[in-house]
């Protein structure tokens, strides 16, 4: 890959911030396509990805392979995509696997333990006191979250009113522990993945619950929307804010591909 083009397809840990990542689409100069041809080609890890021939490397020069043929294939269909220029923001999978092979393989464990974090104030555990359609809302798309997670990881958590902070059982931490663990194989793509999950919504809850089927990508961004939505319902649409909205909607799309892809 050229060497220009690194800056571009590498997300470095600031970047994982929302705001940061818009600030990143606003550049405008974009690097020309310098390739005709893109192939899956197989290899003694996996399956790599060649530009006319020549393998696709990561930004630190590792070569670039992933576990199997259809996520490889998958990013191959993102250099297919691209014009006279080459636009990373229509490369989101790129990117990701970029920022996993080399960051994320490096710091497994400690992304690991990030992503458990969240589950010590996971967004559907805070509920609004009031208005009531508020709560009613949160109730429907919080509540089959939480059942999830009594259901399918065998964990309990506790619900407050307002900000206070309310410290969750540590069988409960345990338990998602033990579900990231499983449901990513502590393999570095798909960390990488359900850390940006959970990172964009907010909840390790929901991001488990589409690394796990229960939940479709979509179904857990709405979930993790239901009180901005109810703000622009009373106050009107913001339309910078759903601009922004649907970027990083497709980085959670990417994330639940990406995911299930690999696992």
């Amino acid at each position: 890959m050229r060497d220009d083009l690194i800056k571009d397809f590498f997300i470095s840990p600031g970047e994982r911030d929302p705001l940061a990542l818009a600030r990143k689409d606003a550049r405008p100069a974009l690097p020309k396509r310098f390739y005709k041809e893109v192939a899956v080609a197989p290899d003694a890890d996996g399956f790599g990805i060649t530009l006319d021939g020549r393998k696709l490397k990561t930004p630190a020069k590792a070569d670039l392979i992933l576990p199997t043929h259809a996520a490889a294939e998958a990013l191959a269909e993102e250099w297919r995509a691209q014009g006279e220029d080459i636009d990373p923001r229509t490369m989101p999978l790129t990117r990701l696997v970029n920022s996993a092979l080399d960051g994320v393989a490096r710091h497994v464990t400690p992304v690991i333990e990030d992503i458990v974090k969240y589950a010590g104030s996971d967004l559907v555990c805070y509920r609004a006191a009031e208005p009531e359609a508020l709560v009613v809302a949160q109730s429907q798309a919080w509540d089959p979250v939480l059942a999830f997670a009594r259901e399918a990881l065998g964990a309990r958590f506790i619900c407050v009113e307002g900000v206070t902070f309310a410290e969750q059982p540590p069988r409960a931490i345990a338990a998602v522990r033990d579900a990231v663990v499983q449901s990513t194989g502590e393999r570095p793509l798909a960390v990488a993945a359900l850390h940006v999950m959970t990172t964009l919504t907010g909840s390790v809850l929901l991001a488990l619950a589409v690394a796990q089927r229960e939940f479709t990508p979509e179904a857990a961004w709405e979930a993790a929307h239901v009180d901005e939505d109810f703000q622009m319902r009373v106050w009107g649409a913001d339309m910078e804010a759903l601009e922004r909205r649907a970027k990083r909607y497709k980085e959670m799309q990417a994330a639940a591909r990406l995911l299930h892809l690999v696992t």
